[in-house]
């Protein structure tokens, strides 16, 4: 219905516009502007849902590529731990806890009343004189003694480091019950040298342990049942011969 002066009346229908041959309410039409503005932003050959679906991937291949190589580096780091693991133990095992020797004669036991060293020297006195501080639950001095011994003729620098690290764990540290008794300086030049050991880095606590068993143990040793038995019986043997 149009008004006296040919206008539109008040209550007339909002503007339609004619698309593909059809007619497009007002808020229809504000949506396909809406629609044409983002189809005009979108980059030229691009997929909706593209760049969600390459940045999941990407990620994913990170992803991937991180765990096998953690997986990578955790296996050659437990390879590399078992090794040194093995390794470690041979240098244990190389270490004395026992030797070899034949039985004593009756003038080397002898000898061994005379003094210490005569004691020392052997292999024999030493296999005696370490089963008599067995009994007194203090067999560490003769083994941290033996195995700095064994130290001193290592030319080889990996295995000095190896092995001094096994001899200061099983008798240095004081979380080992082995512990030897040392003071408190030999302890304090032993931790400094054990960044870089060399065969003579426990020459001092080797000495130490040297003079406590020469002072403390050695005169209980020549009073043993150790000792004397074994000096009965050699005297027998050459009293029968």
């Amino acid at each position: 219905m149009r008004t006296a002066k040919g206008g539109e009346s008040a209550g007339a229908s909002p503007p339609t516009t004619l698309v593909d041959g059809g007619i497009l309410m007002g808020s229809e039409r504000m949506e396909m502007r809406k629609r044409q503005t983002a189809a005009a932003q979108e980059p030229p050959g691009s997929v909706p849902g593209q760049h969600g679906a390459g940045s999941r991937g990407s990620n994913a291949c990170c992803f991937c590529w991180c765990c096998c190589c953690s997986c990578s580096c955790l296996t050659v780091r437990n390879q590399e731990d078992q090794r040194l693991t093995r390794a470690s133990h041979e240098l244990r095992t190389d270490l004395p806890t026992w030797e070899e020797s034949p039985t004593p004669t009756l003038e080397e036991v002898n000898a061994w009343a005379q003094s210490f060293d005569n004691l020392m020297v052997t292999p024999a006195g030493r296999n005696a004189f370490r089963e008599f501080l067995r009994t007194e639950f203090s067999e560490e001095n003769m083994l941290f003694w033996m195995a700095c011994e064994e130290l001193k003729k290592e030319a080889n620098k990996n295995i000095i480091e190896e092995k001094a690290r096994i001899i200061y764990e099983d008798y240095i540290s004081i979380l080992s019950p082995k512990e030897v008794s040392l003071d408190s300086r030999v302890r304090e030049v032993i931790n400094r040298n054990m960044v870089e050991p060399s065969q003579h880095i426990f020459d001092d606590a080797q000495l130490q342990i040297y003079t406590l068993m020469h002072r403390d143990s050695y005169p209980r040793f020549m009073n043993s049942a150790v000792y004397k038995d074994l000096l009965q019986s050699l005297s027998e043997k050459t009293v029968e011969a």
